[in-house]
């Protein structure tokens, strides 16, 4: 039987996914700055219900996707000076690649599109030597595994 995880394609020294395999580019150009990237999508998925007490049915409705990416400070004030008025929140929609390169040499490719940028803000503390920016993300739609 073969394994889930992999889909019934065999594991090439039984190596997975790690962060070094994964190149997140926005707008086409490869982020080297990125320390984190988390994104998603929830669908209303209901129960019908007909005679009796079970459920005779479902239905599925609206989807909703979420994103968010961390950056270091500096590769977010390169954005910002991308930005009409220095306000990431003012950048046109964009597209934002995540592509899986194992060793396997077996390419994945997820598409986060339209994003727009939430937010902006820095939290610094007393110690830091460096600042990673959370930034979240408004977006239409994931196209997974494209």
């Amino acid at each position: 039987m073969a394994s889930i995880i992999n889909n019934g394609i065999p594991l090439v020294n039984g190596m997975l996914y790690s962060w070094a395999d994964i190149v997140a580019a926005i707008s086409g150009v490869p982020v080297t700055g990125i320390t984190g990237i988390e994104y998603g999508d929830d669908q209303d998925v209901v129960n019908k219900y007909g005679a009796g007490r079970h459920p005779v049915g479902r239905a599925k409705g609206r989807i909703t996707p979420s994103a968010k990416i961390t950056l270091y400070q500096e590769e977010v004030e390169a954005l910002q000076r991308q930005a009409p008025n220095g306000r990431l929140q003012d950048i046109a929609p964009f597209d934002i690649t995540v592509t899986y390169i194992p060793d396997s040499g077996i390419v994945t490719v997820d598409k986060i599109r339209n994003c727009q940028f939430k937010a902006n803000s820095r939290k610094w503390k007393e110690g830091d030597t460096g600042q990673e920016v959370e930034l979240e993300l408004v977006t239409s739609h994931i196209e997974w595994n494209k």
